[in-house]
């Protein structure tokens, strides 16, 4: 099954290259509904495979200074506290519900997809105003960034989701600069909050090794791809798929 595994991390790495968004929102579904990968471990195995995936895109934007580090650190201080405490409550979950704990995770992933699904529409709905639009600079609300860190993370450590596509969603409302820098920004941050979450998934046994390697070997080609065709493939024909699945994904997770 190994193939599989590395053409859905190919799949899964054109999207995030495409859209910046779609990884634990593809991903995690993917494993438990196709690759049968219990719901607790396809959470963590998400969350290091998703830090080391978004390295590359974050050396990117790194090199291409679309990177907003003050904002970077600010959301750092609460999402990897947040992020540790998410998998930590996984942790809290497996020792005392042993037996219905896949179905706790299952409903929770279910929940937060169809939460997703309706910032997404209203992100495809709802054109913000940039900072080059009113000429004005704009400074990032400390209390703000902390909160939002804090609380995605969290969310992130307990379902692997929302390391993209929640955190842009809100940084579109409160911090509404250039599209490139907020997802070079994202991207980074990403990389923090996934990273101290998967490995804290690893240290309680919630990852497996070789799914990682696998879905890894498809995902950075499939990356480097997405972010050429990303100039070709209009954005909102990709979001409304996109969209579509992840919707059809919660409803099913949440009453299955």
């Amino acid at each position: 099954m190994s193939w599989e595994v590395s053409l859905g991390g190919f799949v899964v790495g054109l999207l995030i290259g495409l859209t910046g968004m779609g990884g634990g929102l593809v991903m995690t579904p993917m494993m438990i509904f196709l690759f049968g990968v219990s719901p607790t471990v396809a959470v963590g195995t998400d969350l290091l495979y998703a830090s080391i995936t978004k390295i590359f895109g974050g050396y990117q934007h790194w090199r291409q200074k679309t990177v907003d580090w003050t904002v970077v650190k600010l959301l750092s201080i609460g999402s990897v506290p947040g992020a540790f405490l998410g998998s930590m409550t996984i942790l809290y979950l497996q020792s005392l519900y042993v037996d219905s704990v896949e179905g706790i995770v299952g409903r929770m992933l279910g929940f937060t997809y169809l939460l997703i699904a309706f910032v997404m529409i209203f992100r495809m709905f709802k054109k913000q105003k940039t900072a080059a639009d009113n000429g004005e600079p704009i400074k990032p609300d400390k209390k703000k960034m902390i909160t939002l860190g804090l609380i995605g993370g969290f969310i992130v450590g307990l379902t692997s989701v929302g390391s993209g596509t929640l955190f842009m969603a809100f940084l579109l409302l409160i911090y509404p600069v250039a599209a490139s820098r907020l997802v070079g920004t994202d991207i980074v941050q990403a990389v923090l909050v996934t990273g101290v979450a998967g490995i804290a998934h690893l240290a309680i046994g919630n990852v497996n090794l070789p799914l990682v390697g696998f879905l890894l070997l498809g995902s950075i080609p499939g990356i480097l791809i997405g972010s050429r065709m990303s100039l070709k493939i209009p954005e909102l024909a990709v979001r409304s798929c996109l969209f579509l699945m992840i919707f059809l994904s919660g409803f099913k997770m949440l009453f299955n």
